[in-house]
């Protein structure tokens, strides 16, 4: 396990479950009235394309975990230069068998207003997709391979800011 933890930020790569209801807790403050939880999680099917995976018993993830944190941090400090009101942000996520239903990673972040909350985590799992050196491999009925959506790794400042994801 990494762990990269301080008064406004908490990065991690785990074997370990995610508490969701921890990181929530933690990311409460005071002077900020929206905290937006993202949790994903496995799901019974992959699907990209044409190519359909039905039967998705469980996921396994790989990670350059020392290049994780790193990156979690990069996505952070840009997610502050887009909304510099943010209170707390937390980027965590599990390497190793995950379960149907089970949480595979959590974006949390906390802000004074729900539009820059909602908008940051957006853009926080987003960039987390796109930029983290996480595989997925993935097991169904008959078959197991690398997730439908694998990529090449981009730079942080390229991921898009999706408009009007702040509700």
């Amino acid at each position: 396990m990494l762990v990269h933890q301080n008064a406004d930020e908490w990065f991690a790569i785990t074997a370990e479950p995610l508490s969701i209801g921890d990181a929530y807790d933690w990311a409460v403050r005071s002077d900020c009235g929206a905290v937006v939880v993202f949790s994903g999680t496995v799901r019974d099917h992959a699907v990209e394309g044409n190519d359909i995976r039905t039967g998705v018993q469980f996921l396994d993830y790989e990670a350059y975990e020392e290049e994780v944190i790193p990156r979690f941090k990069a996505i952070a400090v840009e997610a502050r230069q887009r909304w510099s009101t943010l209170g707390r942000v937390a980027l965590l996520h599990r390497v190793g068998r995950i379960e149907l239903n089970e949480s595979s990673v959590v974006a949390v972040v906390s802000a004074p207003h729900r539009p820059e909350a909602f908008a940051a985590a957006r853009f926080m799992i987003d960039a987390l997709k796109s930029t983290a050196p996480i595989w997925k491999h993935e097991t169904w009925d008959g078959g197991s391979d690398w997730g439908t959506r694998a990529s090449s790794l981009t730079d942080v400042s390229v991921v898009p800011t999706v408009e009007g994801s702040g509700i």
